[in-house]
Parts: structure tokens; sequence; C-alpha cells
């Protein structure tokens, strides 16, 4: 997720920037745009980034057994027709 912190600087950067007339809300307007952009970034579909690595290895272990199963069955499927070929055709002599 992202750094409260790195919200917190955000929301001070803004709240500084504010006239020196509107400065005594200042804390006000700090507030309501940290408590904003918290609200905001939550409803946005973020994962951290230890769970995005995750995710990955997961993914990566996943392709790598694929791969396995795609040779073991096309190692199948070859011996299957090389059983087929090698099987003699049955006659057609039915009288």
């Amino acid at each position: 997720m992202i750094d409260p912190k790195k919200i917190e600087d955000i929301a001070k950067q803004i709240g500084n920037a504010i006239p020196p007339q509107v400065r005594q809300f200042a804390d006000e307007v700090e507030a309501k745009v940290k408590q904003v952009l918290q609200s905001k970034l939550a409803e946005l579909d973020f994962v951290s980034r230890e769970e995005f690595d995750v995710q990955r290895q997961v993914l990566l272990r996943t392709r790598e057994k694929l791969e396995k199963l795609e040779q073991q069955l096309a190692a199948l499927m070859a011996e299957k027709t090389q059983d087929l070929k090698s099987q003699p055709l049955p006659s057609s002599d039915q009288e």
C-alpha cells in the first residue's frame, strides 16, 4: 500500500501552498486532503510489493509445472503414436 507518511507529506505540501490569509484553515484543509487521499487510494486496487513478489513466484512455479506437464504430454503422445504405428493392421480377410 501507499506509505501513510507520503500521504501526510502530500497533504502538508498542499496545506503549505495555501495563501497566508487562509493559513488559519491550513490544518483543517491538510486534514481534509489527507482524508480524501486515503479514501481515494483505498478505492484503487493496489497490492503491496511483498504481495506482488509472492504472486510472481507462484506464477513462475505454476509456469514451470505447466511446461513439465506439456513435455510429459508430448512424450506420451509420441509414445502412443509410435505404438499405433508398430501394431499390425487388422486383416480384412473375413471369409
